[in-house]
């Protein structure tokens, strides 16, 4: 079915031009042959004589260009300018300075003339990168007003981008200054590049902006200015500021089973969510109106809290990225990075890698620590993991060899980390329960049966573990005795060396 839809009707150039060599320039201890290089649009190199009264050093240079050298002595030297070919003219400045003085002879570098292609978004996606482009389009969302960047779309496809100039600066309120809402048709120019697979354009100039007749102010629940919804649902109303003529109003396809139009009065629309038994959910509302000739749209993202789901280290891995929250218990089996709190924690079930625990540099949390754990799942180069995570609780297991395991006092309570081969037990078997004996470097220890994993803690499923004799593997258990003889009780099984490394 397709998206739900109700409709209320209301009452920079540049132009050619050519760079002679100027004559020898002076400052009072630094002369040049020449202040302008020009380069071939094909790539290759120009040189520049220098005549320096003391050391010298290049301050600054474009990143697209390469200066040889970058330091030196007094007396003459010769500079060369390389560059790569270049899809597109481009110019920069190179900063040759004095050290004991700091006096700065500015040689300017040009290559190529530049030229600007209008084009569609699909065919900046299928274009080179490096090359400049103009494209126009309607912003539908924003993601970082520090930097401006956005998505733009204009029906042959989306791109990203990423920061944009105001006055030909960054990080200059761009998207206040520009005057930029989600739902405005703009005019950009920048060049491409695609980062990570995702295709940008990046420090774009705003050339036009046509602002969009229709616009999401906020919205309300209960009263209160919020763009959540409790577990329990509810209504939330959209108040909209609406120029045009029509108003139709878009809910997704895969929120209709959670979400429905209450009612449209005026410019206030009002949605009525069910209750939410799972994770955390959000969708994207989208209104439209019209001129008469042409359509514009604006959105609005709302959310609803869920019940936050424990899972195992497996099912998290293979939730969908998102924002819904989930918790996890595992042991901390390696730490990769101490600053941060990048850790690995393993349950039986699998391995998650956590990108971060919050407060981490307040903890003391260790390998062989059981946590609880709660975050979003998110994806790195398509690897599944926990990002910024949010420690619920913890138990402290300290990790033992088993000779060291054999010394301390027996205790039901006290949970210990040991990690060893698995060694054939005379007269026991593998599977149902578990029963082998556990060896490393300092000795062996009997384990008297193992439970699936943290979550479960399920017996007689060790058959279901792909564990076989010879196996490096991580238990979690207590110290006991059976007839006077020391063994491994209420085993839990944490990791497989060789099954992880598959």
């Amino acid at each position: 079915m397709a998206a739900l839809v109700a409709a209320f009707t209301l009452g920079l150039a540049c132009t050619s031009c050519d760079v002679d060599q100027d004559p020898d320039t002076y400052l009072s201890d630094i002369r040049v042959s020449q202040s302008y290089v020009s380069l071939s649009p094909d790539g290759g190199s120009a040189t520049v004589d220098v005549e320096a009264k003391s050391n010298w050093y290049i301050a600054s240079a474009p990143t697209w260009l390469t200066v040889s050298p970058m330091e030196g002595e007094a007396g003459n030297v010769t500079l060369t300018f390389s560059a790569d070919a270049s899809l597109d003219g481009r110019n920069g400045e190179v900063l040759f300075t004095l050290g004991d003085s700091l006096t700065t002879q500015r040689i300017n570098v040009i290559q190529g003339l530049s030229t600007i292609s209008s084009v569609t978004c699909a065919e900046v996606i299928s274009g080179p990168d490096d090359k400049t482009y103009q494209v126009t389009g309607t912003i539908t969302s924003i993601v970082n007003t520090e930097y401006g960047n956005w998505y733009l779309n204009d029906g042959t496809g989306e791109v990203y981008i990423y920061g944009t100039l105001y006055k030909g600066k960054t990080q200059n309120n761009p998207i206040t200054n520009n005057n930029l809402d989600v739902g405005d048709e703009v005019t950009i120019q920048g060049p491409k590049t695609t980062y990570k697979g995702t295709v940008e354009l990046v420090n774009v100039t705003v050339v036009n902006v046509n602002k969009s007749l229709i616009k999401c102010d906020s919205t309300m629940v209960d009263g209160v200015v919020t763009d959540t919804l409790p577990i329990a649902g509810g209504i939330i109303s959209a108040y909209l500021t609406n120029k045009g003529t029509n108003l139709y109003v878009s809910i997704p396809e895969d929120a209709q089973e959670w979400l429905s139009i209450s009612s449209i009065a005026g410019n206030v629309v009002s949605f009525k969510a069910a209750a939410n038994e799972g994770g955390d959910r959000a969708t994207t509302l989208e209104f439209t109106t019209n001129d008469g000739t042409k359509d514009y749209t604006a959105k609005y993202d709302i959310y609803q809290k869920g019940s936050i789901m424990e899972v195992s280290c497996a099912e998290f891995n293979a939730q969908e990225d998102g924002t819904a929250l989930y918790k996890v218990r595992g042991v901390i089996t390696s730490i990769a990075n101490t600053k941060y709190g990048n850790v690995y924690i393993n349950d039986g079930t699998g391995e998650v890698y956590v990108y971060g625990i919050t407060d981490w540099a307040n903890m003391t949390l260790k390998v062989g620590d059981e946590v609880l754990l709660q975050s979003i799942k998110t994806s790195y180069k398509e690897a599944p993991q926990m990002k910024n995570a949010t420690l619920i609780e913890s138990v402290a297991h300290d990790v033992k060899t088993v000779a060291d395991f054999l010394a301390t006092e027996e205790s039901k309570t006290t949970y210990y980390i040991l990690r060893g081969a698995v060694v054939e037990a005379e007269g026991k078997t593998l599977e149902p329960y578990g029963n082998f004996n556990l060896a490393d470097s300092t000795g062996s220890v009997y384990v008297f049966g193992v439970l699936n994993n943290l979550k479960d803690k399920a017996s007689k499923q060790f058959g279901t573990l792909n564990v076989a004799f010879g196996d490096t593997i991580t238990i979690m258990g207590y110290h006991t005795s059976y007839s006077g003889s020391a063994q491994v009780g209420g085993a839990i099984f944490i990791k497989n060396e060789k099954k992880a490394a598959e």
